[in-house]
Formats: C-alpha cells, structure tokens, sequence
C-alpha cells in the first residue's frame, strides 16, 4: 500500500509520497519529481533510497496546476500533458513549496534532522533552484537538469554540498551548456560533476527508452556514497 504525508505549506497544503527504512531515527531525502509527476519511477527511486536507510519523500510539485499527477513515461500523450505542465510550472513557487517539504521533513519523529534533495530533470534544477536559494539543508544531488545554466548568476549563495550528474549526449542541455555548467560549478569548492559518456538525457530513469543499467549504477554508487558522508 503506497504511503504519503501531507506538506502544510505557506501558500497551501499538498501531498508527498514517502517510503520509510526500516530503522529509525534516519536522515531524509526529498526527492523531486520530472514532468511526469510523483509516479512510479519516482516512487522506485524513494522506495530505493528507503532500502539504503534514508526516508525517502517526493512531493507533489504540480499541485498548484494539477494534483496527483502521475503519468507513464512510455506514453506521447502523457509526455505532451507533462510538458505542458512543465513549460507553465512557477520555478519561484516550486522553491518555496520545496522550503515546506524540507521543513517538514526534518520535524517528523523518524527523522535525524539531516536532509538532502535529490532530482531529476525539471526535480534537478528545482534542486539547484533551492540549494542557491536556501540552506536549510545537508546536501544537494541533480541528475540532468535541463535550464540550469540559466541561473549560474545565482551560484555565488551556493553553501550546500552539490554532487551533479551530466550525460554527455543530453537533448535538452548542449554541450555548450554543459561546458558552462561545469565550468562554473569548478569554481566552487563544495560542488562535483560527473559527467557520463555515450548517454541521454533520463539515463538512469527505471523503464525509460534511454536506460542504460551500467551508467545507473555508476551514478547510483557515486549518490548514495555522497548522501553518506553528508548525512550520516
């Protein structure tokens, strides 16, 4: 039976799927979504994450245009409804319902106190959004997050630990802007980048079209060995 909380925010409350380890108190990660919303991707990752000892919660970020978004990503038709979820998402918003969820995280009885974000695509630049913007938490991991390169002007308030995962053929972020992006995280002394060969944009996304098993695990051990030295 699938499990979520409610996230009290400033501007309204929404819910959050979260999976629980199965000791406590533990260190929890907020894992943020793609444009297909918390689905079962997103799920998998949090109920992963959970199996490594981290409580794991995914909040719905589309709640203000859509609640309980939860699409397929083997399906156009969903691709398209997340898309157009996506283009019109407030990104200003989105950071202070994540503040919400990271607040709330860190108060519920089962946690430590110590939290990470975690996310991937529109989840990873709303990490990088919220870790130039907040720092009322432990550490920051982005996989592929299309649009960053936008607000490296923000970098300057990085203070949270960042570790960043690129793939080299991305569709949606050129090489240029890859270039740019590491260029500029190279200047921050808290901040990694690993960037992954021969792979596409969503490389580590269970069931999705350019999976590639090898670079996942790769990237998973490289997080979850980051997410343990800050966390634990």
């Amino acid at each position: 039976m699938l499990s979520y909380i409610s996230i009290k925010g400033q501007e309204g409350t929404f819910s959050a799927y979260i999976a629980r380890p199965k000791t406590s108190p533990a260190a929890a990660v907020i894992v943020l979504q793609e444009l297909f919303g918390v689905n079962a991707d997103i799920r998998k990752t949090c109920d992963e994450l959970a199996e490594q000892g981290f409580i794991a919660v995914a909040p719905d970020l589309f709640w203000r245009q859509e609640p309980g978004v939860d699409l397929s990503v083997t399906s156009e038709a969903d691709w398209q409804h997340g898309l157009r979820l996506y283009q019109a998402y407030n990104r200003d918003a989105g950071v202070k319902d994540i503040k919400d969820t990271i607040n709330t995280v860190r108060n519920l009885p089962e946690c430590n106190g110590k939290v990470a974000i975690l996310g991937y695509c529109l989840g990873a630049l709303m990490v990088f959004l919220t870790a130039v913007r907040y720092d009322g938490f432990d550490a920051a991991v982005a996989y592929h997050g299309a649009d960053t390169e936008k607000y490296l002007g923000e970098l300057d308030r990085l203070n949270s630990p960042l570790l960043m995962h690129l793939a080299e053929e991305d569709e949606f972020i050129t090489k240029a802007a890859q270039a740019e992006i590491k260029a500029a995280l190279a200047k921050k002394p808290n901040t990694t980048v690993y960037s992954y060969p021969g792979q596409n944009h969503a490389f580590s996304r269970h069931g999705g079209v350019h999976y590639n098993a090898e670079a996942t695990t790769l990237a998973y051990e490289r997080t979850y060995s980051f997410l343990n030295r800050q966390l634990r």
